[in-house]
């Protein structure tokens, strides 16, 4: 309950995307000052300022959801070819919150909005004060606040130089909530029917999901095709001090004859001249600042998921660690405290390099190809002084410092070195790199070098050679995506944003479309992508081009209602083509689904065995010959299930591999009562 004095005062409410922001912002406002309530559910952190009472609260992300109205939610009974143009309808997602914001605008308060500053977190904003506006007409001002690291200087920099709300920031942000709502429910709710998958078995495709999908389809379809070639190297091993190789000028004999007719004339050798050295002394630049692209590039080379590494990302910004982590930016601002930066970590782990950094660093920072005006690439920002971080939050920190101080860092040099020698009148070619002047690298030591020194050689000088070999080695398929290279190729194909690229990776997995290690598509997601082949949903030209009516939203020369139109246009296309091939795309998923759930044969009937699901929704194993054959095996009802070639030695059953996130993997007899699995 207010008292008289508090109900006469002016008020400003601060709508923050989350709770830990909110109360990390008061307590720079209020500097420190801020007391922590709760209005019903909802953490509310209050303070007075120039006798004005302050109240800001965080919220759970969006709190307003868009949804088809209720009557067309009814899969078998509205076409989805009637969805494209239905108007989707606003409802509150999270009422408890909206309670609380509607309690706290009925004194007429001026309102900020500090969410992040983003498409996703200016919709987030409009949506709160369009649903405040619902709640009180005479709301004084609206303003917002900017920033893109939540320390002391930048919140209250924001609040000093508030600025206005970017309404076609927040519609470019709509559209693609209306956008991928249509082709998402058109497209599952059309590829579900067909398949007839339903419940917790629906098929799931999407504007970005399906071309994603058709890059790992493509790829593992080269691997699959892939015929390897046998070819023939004959390399020498020479010692000067130390030992190292050369390799006949030819390099690859794809000719077994010839590669063994230079091998018998070379094999009994002992010495090669040297005939030729070749040095140089490079400058290798650093690496460039982190955009969201590279950073998620570079932890996924640590081995940690991309979706987790966004979500770490998130919570060091919350920390106030690290600065936002979405941006394309790679080039620092002017504005940039730099200095300031480095003066911290001179006070951290990192000092040795933030000093190396300080005494000896290079004139201006390091820049990338790609300049934004929103935020600065990702850079620390705070020291998680008394703060403890858990492994792998320790892991991504560190990645950023370095990646920092690297940018800051002078040049490295390096020595190349090409050396020709003659071994019986055949030339041998040797390379080798040595490392002058680290500088950058002794920062950033995620780089491996391959390459090996090669002692100091002249010109006629005789050297030892102590063996010489023929060897055989075959062609090696196309290399599989990592999590990190598909996002790059994403960003590339123009396939989603920086903000939900490692979304769709996730969703893929969730949709069971693919396997995450090896990153691998599942045989229902070729049948998929097979049965739309001909169709452009999975080619990434039309996503890029409703992308780049988004971007045109976001910068005021399209409008939202212009997008969804071409946007619902282009959808109308998709459907009346794979209306065409409607009973093929039902075979292929069909006996997709047949071969991704195999699980070997049934040890009474000699049938084959597949996972099945219960009218309870409980899977299981059971065997294909039913009615006959009775046979069925229980199954863990968490984990993923994968099918194995391995059979119980004890009782036929098949054994199949059971992942479950946190623990190792084990591989049981799907046989409950075998021997094996009561040891």
């Amino acid at each position: 309950m207010l008292t008289f004095q508090e109900s006469e005062m002016s008020k400003t409410l601060v709508i923050c995307e989350k709770n830990i922001a909110a109360q990390r912002i008061a307590y720079f406002l209020s500097n420190g000052k801020a007391k922590g309530t709760r209005v019903g559910k909802t953490p509310v952190y209050e303070f007075t300022k120039d006798d004005e009472l302050w109240r800001v609260v965080g919220l759970r992300g969006h709190i307003i959801a868009l949804d088809y109205p209720a009557g067309f939610n009814q899969w078998t009974r509205i076409s989805p070819h009637k969805l494209i143009n239905v108007e989707p309808c606003k409802k509150v997602s999270e009422s408890s919150i909206a309670s609380t914001l509607k309690s706290l605008v009925d004194k007429n308060p001026s309102l900020i909005i500090a969410t992040d500053f983003d498409r996703e977190g200016e919709l987030i904003g409009v949506e709160v004060i369009n649903l405040l506006k619902e709640y009180n007409k005479d709301i004084n001002q609206i303003k917002r606040a900017k920033f893109s690291a939540i320390t002391n200087h930048e919140i209250k920099n924001a609040f000093d130089n508030l600025d206005e709300v970017d309404y076609n920031l927040s519609d470019a942000g709509e559209s693609r909530q209306v956008i991928d709502l249509a082709w998402g429910a058109v497209l599952t709710r059309f590829i579900s029917l067909t398949a007839q998958r339903y419940g917790k078995d629906f098929l799931s495709i999407g504007r970005v999901q399906s071309p994603t999908l058709a890059l790992l389809v493509e790829r593992e379809k080269e691997i699959q095709k892939f015929e390897p070639k046998t070819y023939w190297k004959v390399i020498a091993t020479l010692k000067k001090d130390k030992p190292f190789d050369a390799t006949h000028i030819e390099g690859q004999f794809w000719d077994e004859k010839q590669a063994k007719s230079i091998y018998e004339k070379v094999k009994d050798t002992e010495t090669a001249t040297v005939k030729k050295v070749d040095k140089k002394t490079e400058k290798e630049l650093p690496p460039a600042p982190f955009s969201t692209t590279t950073f998620l590039q570079s932890a996924s080379y640590l081995g940690i998921s991309t979706a987790n590494a966004m979500a770490i990302a998130e919570e060091l910004y919350m920390m106030g660690l690290t600065s936002y982590p979405r941006t394309d930016n790679t080039v620092y601002p002017p504005s940039l405290n730099i200095k300031g930066i480095l003066q911290k970590l001179a006070n951290s782990p990192f000092s040795k390099e933030a000093n190396e950094v300080i005494s000896n660093g290079r004139k201006y920072p390091m820049r990338g190809k790609k300049q934004t005006t929103d935020h600065p690439p990702i850079h620390p920002v705070g020291v998680p002084s008394g703060k403890k971080l858990t492994s792998d939050q320790q892991k991504i920190y560190e990645l950023v410092c370095r990646r920092f101080l690297a940018t800051l860092a002078k040049d490295a040099i390096s020595e190349t070195m090409d050396v020709s020698v003659d071994i019986s009148g055949e030339e041998f070619k040797a390379s080798g790199y040595r490392l002058i002047e680290p500088n950058w690298k002794n920062i950033y030591t995620y780089f491996r070098e391959k390459r090996k020194p090669l002692p100091e050689l002249s010109e006629e000088e005789k050297v030892k050679i102590t063996k010489i070999k023929l060897k055989e080695d075959q062609t090696k398929p196309p290399k599989r995506y990592t999590q990190g290279s598909l996002i790059a190729k994403m960003e590339q194909l123009s396939l989603g944003t920086k903000s939900t690229r490692h979304e769709i990776i996730s969703k893929l997995n969730r949709r069971k479309y693919i396997t995450l290690k090896p990153l691998a598509p599942t045989p229902i997601a070729t049948a998929v992508i097979d049965a739309l082949t001909d169709c452009d949903v999975t080619k990434p030209k039309m996503t890029a081009v409703l992308e780049k009516d988004m971007s045109a939203i976001a910068e005021g020369k399209k409008t939202l209602n212009d997008a969804v139109k071409e946007s619902r246009q282009m959808l109308t296309e998709v459907m009346n083509e794979l209306e065409k091939d409607k009973e093929k795309i039902r075979i292929n998923i069909k006996n997709a689904h047949k071969e991704q759930n195999a699980v070997g044969k049934c040890p009474k009937c000699g049938k084959g065995m597949i996972v099945r699901t219960s009218k309870k929704e409980k899977r299981f194993v059971g065997c294909t010959g039913f009615p006959n054959c009775k046979n069925t095996y229980s199954l863990p009802q968490k984990g993923e299930i994968i099918t194995t070639d391995k059979v119980c030695n004890t009782c036929g059953a098949p054994i199949i591999k059971v992942i479950m996130k946190g623990k190792k993997a084990w591989e049981p007899c799907l046989n409950l009562n075998c021997p094996t699995n009561k040891k």
